[in-house]
């Protein structure tokens, strides 16, 4: 575990989630600052398997990231292509160049640490870095202020409230020209 003074100055980066990573993750998935914003229930160690192991296997249209703070894991990141992504999930999305993102810091003590941003930051740049992604979005709940203002910070914009399967979303956008 990461210490809760742990230094700016240390990297995050991202690699991609392998199989091996499925415990860590429904550790962090069960932990109280996770859950009272994703799923708000605590998966078992099957739930998590069968809903990321598919992604991890490239299966599933969800491309899944370990956040790495001074290489160790510390953070869950995902993007999808939005459009066609189903279930009721941005079904006016017509531009097949946006992505979705989402993430969470697993351990509580390295939350309000600027990590998350610098978390968001990373997987801007990993995405920007194909030539076809357009735009990034993002829909934190209106009531969760850390994630708005932690998508602020890497230069995401509010551009309306929206209706998701989720409940309302403060949605947030971020194009490739920064606008």
């Amino acid at each position: 575990m990461l210490s809760a003074s742990t230094n700016m100055t240390l990297p995050v980066t991202l690699r991609r989630m392998m199989a091996g990573d499925i415990p860590l993750l429904h550790h962090w998935l069960t932990r109280d600052h996770v859950v009272e914003w994703w799923g708000g229930e605590r998966p078992t160690l099957a739930m998590v398997s069968d809903i990321y192991l598919p992604r991890v296997e490239g299966k599933d249209g969800v491309t899944p990231y370990i956040g790495l703070l001074a290489g160790r894991p510390f953070a869950y990141a995902q993007s999808y292509v939005a459009m066609g992504s189903g279930d009721g999930w941005w079904e006016d999305e017509t531009d097949p160049g946006v992505r979705g993102i989402d993430q969470s810091i697993g351990e509580a003590e390295l939350l309000n640490r600027g990590h998350g941003t610098r978390l968001v930051r990373a997987l801007v740049a990993e995405l920007f870095a194909d030539p076809s992604v357009t735009k990034i979005q993002t829909d934190p709940s209106p009531a969760n202020a850390r994630a708005i203002r932690c998508y602020e910070k890497a230069g995401f914009r509010y551009a309306r409230t929206v209706m998701t399967p989720d409940g309302p979303a403060h949605y947030m956008l971020l194009s490739r020209d920064g606008a």
